[in-house]
């Protein structure tokens, strides 16, 4: 396999929620890989996008800022629309973005189901349509989903149903789309340290780190490689799978 095997010179990728934790490790992997990158996030986070978009510039890599709340479908189509004319069409989408309400099942809301729904699973899927109008063969859409999307959790229902629910959709799309060349996978992150798990109660923390066999949190530079790779020619044949980095979590 020749060293430059994962390079992606030439390819546009799109990364939702990409200024921060996952996103924003996933945005500057893509772009020392050679991707012109679309950074988006919701407006509130325009700074944080700014601040990415610099930093890959100032390294020598191509990208663009956009605004994007993926919960606002209408919104969603235009914002790729805007990717393709500004950056040469869409190869990559990484579906990062993620929200969680944690509470007691009995007491969650129908709000707080939609919220979570709306931005981790109905988000998702609207994306992926959007992008696969531009994709051709060798088109990669890569869901963000967890480890625990296949393990259960006290506190969390409408989190692990979105992301249960990623990864059957991942699994559906991969089917439906190998005829336009396209391939959809997940990977499922272990708990990794970012800035939505930095709220994380001492209890809960201590309760999660003992279910881990490594005993710690995951950095995000240990879950971007894999997004890399599955953004690569490279994983050509790799189609509706759920790619678990989760530290052996799943294992134990």
């Amino acid at each position: 396999m020749a060293a430059d095997a994962f390079r992606l010179e030439g390819k546009v990728a799109v990364v939702t929620g990409g200024s921060q934790g996952i996103g924003r490790g996933a945005s500057l992997a893509l772009a020392a890989a050679g991707a012109a990158v679309a950074v988006t996030n919701v407006p509130a986070k325009r700074e944080d996008i700014d601040e990415v978009v610099e930093q890959i510039v100032n390294a020598g890599g191509a990208a663009k800022g956009y605004d994007l709340d993926v919960s606002e479908s209408a919104g969603v189509r235009p914002v790729f629309d805007a990717i393709a004319a500004d950056l040469g069409g869409v190869d990559i989408l990484v579906n990062n973005a993620g929200v969680r309400r944690n509470a007691p099942a009995a007491d969650l809301t129908e709000a707080d189901w939609d919220f979570v729904l709306g931005v981790n699973l109905r988000g998702a899927f609207f994306c992926a349509q959007a992008a696969v109008a531009y994709m051709r063969e060798g088109g990669r859409i890569i869901n963000i989903a967890s480890q625990l999307a296949v393990t259960g959790v006290p506190g969390r229902t409408p989190y692990i149903a979105s992301k249960g629910g990623l990864v059957a959709m991942t699994r559906a799309l991969a089917v439906e789309w190998v005829p336009l060349g396209v391939t959809v996978n997940a990977v499922g992150p272990g708990p990794t340290a970012t800035p939505m798990t930095a709220n994380t109660t001492p209890e809960a923390e201590a309760a999660l780190l003992a279910r881990s066999p490594l005993g710690r949190r995951l950095e995000v530079s240990e879950i971007v490689g894999t997004i890399v790779f599955l953004a690569s020619a490279e994983a050509g044949a790799v189609t509706g799978q759920h790619l678990l980095v989760d530290g052996g979590w799943t294992a134990s």
